[in-house]
């Protein structure tokens, strides 16, 4: 009987052994317990701007069209996360963000002719978000995030004197941003894909009755989408 018992133990731990082996490890047990950590940023961005007209925009004949489009930019930053709670940390996202914007304009006068130019904006961007966490499901977790930023633009050309220029910009922005992301657990990083929405709620319009396209403009507000990869220890 009792080498019954002991043929019988030796079969459940043979059994066991290849089950524990299966089990994938946890990667950074102790992570969640950090009441802060730092990392690195890096993307793409997408940027327009949203235009509302002005009245002699419909009463005049100098334009046909003012039409924004998207264009592609990039990012590069640091991260700064402090733990709230076991589901909602701080964080702050200093960054470069270099983009583009083009305005598409067709003229009635003199004649019917079509131009496109592009803004170039440098922005030193300062995010203040809430990050909103999920359960830990083994080396996975996906989180929202909201929050508010300030935008500086480094090549704003608000008070610019040269001869060539057709629209000018304020440099301050201030605005929301919205996102969703990943965190994949590695042995020793986080790699985290996140896409987010950051819109302008400042008039970056800076106003030059000289230029025949700030006279059709009322606002102009900047409208970014963020692909960014994050790397956080």
């Amino acid at each position: 009987m009792r080498r019954g018992n002991i043929l019988l133990l030796i079969i459940l731990l043979y059994l066991r052994i290849p089950a524990a082996a299966q089990r994938p490890l946890l990667n950074m047990a102790d992570h969640d317990d950090k009441l802060y950590y730092f990392g690195i940023t890096f993307g793409v961005n997408y940027s327009v701007y949203n235009i509302t007209y002005t009245e002699s925009f419909a009463k005049t004949d100098t334009f046909k069209k003012i039409q924004p489009h998207w264009q592609p930019g990039f990012n590069l930053g640091l991260i700064g996360n402090l733990k709230l709670s076991n589901f909602i940390d701080l964080r702050f996202v200093p960054s470069l963000a270099f983009a583009y914007k083009n305005l598409e304009f067709e003229y009635n006068i003199p004649n019917d002719s079509t131009s496109t130019r592009t803004i170039e904006s440098i922005y030193m961007h300062l995010p203040v978000q809430l990050k909103y966490k999920s359960d830990r499901i083994k080396n996975f977790r996906f989180y929202a995030l909201t929050g508010g930023k300030f935008d500086y633009d480094l090549s704003a050309n608000a008070r610019s004197h040269r001869p060539d220029e057709f629209l000018k910009v304020s440099p301050v922005d201030f605005g929301f941003e919205l996102g969703v992301g990943f965190e994949f657990y590695y042995p020793s990083f986080i790699f985290s894909p996140e896409i987010k929405l950051s819109q302008g709620l400042t008039n970056q319009l800076f106003p030059d009755h000289n230029l025949e396209l700030t006279n059709a403009i009322n606002t102009l507000k900047t409208r970014m989408i963020v692909i960014s990869i994050h790397l956080e220890g």
